[in-house]
């Protein structure tokens, strides 16, 4: 993709930002710019600190130091309802849908903050116009309209982890983290995963973790790669795959893993 005149923009940025829990350190002075519009993959070996900078950024933990930023306003420790309202949003590694609530209630709840909406008594939701045209363009998005009125636990896995970029994009937010969306799923099923991605996340900013090194090297404009809590290197596919020291510390095994 081409990111032009947002090359020189940053969505996020992170400053040497720390994170222990006691004595123990689990990020270690990570400093990372993602460029608006570009899709960012975050990779590193189990126990790295990946899922725990994506708590950091989404403001599910606490930074212990550092400063993070989201197009250039200061985000650090802000609550995550908070970041999310300043145009942030992010997917989990856990399927995290309400099972009891049909598809399409899913995504017309996932759009209320977005468009503005509180809890009230006093208010029909089926006179919430607007938010029943944006949950219906995010389910078009998605590709689940035959699956509208199915209870969103009925689903199959690829659809539940569909259903859940869905929610995490009906928000409106610009900037999108997605945790391991293709987890636990079948190589055809990652195919389809890839491709809805692909399709969603178009004109956005997206930093995800993903194992699968063929979805990273397919999707990714850039590659950032964490060890021990620390970034020791960023840039493209083709950078990345040459990267001694990334193939000491982790590609070379994966590459292997995934070949075999």
């Amino acid at each position: 993709m081409e990111l032009g005149k947002d090359m020189n923009r940053r969505a996020l940025a992170l400053t040497d930002v720390r994170k222990q829990f006691g004595q123990t350190k689990i990020i270690n002075g990570v400093n990372l710019d993602i460029t608006a519009g570009e899709r960012h993959a975050l990779i590193g070996p189990n126990g790295a600190g990946k899922s725990t900078l994506f708590n950091l950024i989404s403001g599910r933990f606490p930074v212990s130091s550092g400063s993070i930023s989201l197009h250039g306003s200061e985000i650090t420790n802000k609550e995550p309802q908070v970041i999310n309202r300043l145009g942030l949003s992010r997917s989990f590694q856990i399927t995290n849908i309400f099972p009891k609530l049909t598809v399409f209630e899913n995504l017309r709840c996932a759009v209320f903050w977005a468009l503005g909406y509180r809890y009230s008594f006093f208010r029909r939701v089926s006179a919430l116009h607007d938010a029943r045209e944006s949950a219906e363009q995010t389910l078009a998005m998605i590709g689940l309209e035959d699956r509208r009125e199915k209870m969103a636990g009925e689903l199959t896995y690829a659809e539940q982890r569909a259903l859940e970029i869905g929610i995490t994009i009906a928000s409106g937010s610009d900037v999108i983290l997605l945790d391991e969306p293709t987890a636990g799923m079948s190589r055809s099923e990652t195919d389809a995963a890839v491709a809805l991605i692909s399709r969603v996340t178009e004109g956005k900013t997206l930093l995800m973790v993903e194992h699968d090194m063929g979805v990273v090297f397919n999707l990714a404009d850039r590659i950032s790669v964490l060890v021990y809590g620390e970034v020791i290197a960023t840039g493209t596919p083709t950078e990345i795959r040459a990267n001694k020291k990334v193939q000491e510390a982790y590609l070379g095994t994966q590459l292997e893993e995934d070949e075999g």
